[in-house]
């Protein structure tokens, strides 16, 4: 396996480029392009991308540590099997991409684009997902206990079997919400009764 050690790249351009199965730690990229590349079963800790364009490129089952996708673009890009542990992908976007059988342990989510994904299933507990734009995405089921969803935009999406519990539902017109077979906490039920017009007393 091929390692990359403290390296670090800017406007360096990867499109279409075979670094599948790459080793990299402690690697700082800076507005670079892998558009299109191949990065099957690569390896990434305490790495940085900032303003990275991944648009088509292959990403399935690549795991991730502590490493940070900051203002990045996955557009149409393969991500299944993608295992995302405590990183940090703020401002990202996910449009049209693969994101089939992720794995999401904690980490910060806000601020990502995640419109129209299929996270049926998926857990994420604890994730951080501020002001995420989660516009009809299918939530059926998922696991969002003890998340940030402050302020995320929820328009649209389904979220039939999904464990809100001790999730923060800040800025959410809770109204809006088909919360049906969802589960709250007690907490949760009475600001969900009073976003209704209830006298909870």
């Amino acid at each position: 396996m091929e390692e990359w050690v403290d390296r670090e790249f800017t406007e360096e351009q990867f499109a279409y480029a075979d670094l599948a199965a790459v080793d990299m730690r402690n690697c700082r990229f800076i507005r670079c392009s892998f558009h299109g590349a191949d990065l099957g079963d690569v390896t990434t800790t305490d790495c940085q991308f900032v303003n990275c364009d991944f648009g088509s490129a292959k990403l399935n089952a690549t795991v991730h540590e502590n490493t940070a996708f900051t203002n990045c673009s996955f557009r149409m890009a393969k991500l299944f099997g993608a295992e995302f542990a405590g990183c940090k992908l703020v401002g990202s976007s996910f449009e049209e991409a693969d994101l089939a059988a992720i794995t999401i342990r904690g980490g910060d989510w806000s601020y990502v684009n995640l419109r129209f994904q299929e996270l049926k299933g998926r857990s994420l507990r604890g994730v951080r997902l501020a002001e995420a734009d989660l516009y009809e995405c299918n939530l059926e089921k998922v696991d969002l206990r003890d998340a940030d969803l402050t302020r995320a935009n929820l328009e649209k999406t389904k979220l039939a079997g999904a464990d809100l519990r001790g999730a923060t539902l800040e800025g959410i017109d809770l109204t809006a919400l088909d919360l049906r077979r969802v589960r709250l906490d007690i907490s949760q039920a009475v600001q969900f009764a009073r976003a209704h017009g209830a006298m909870v007393e």
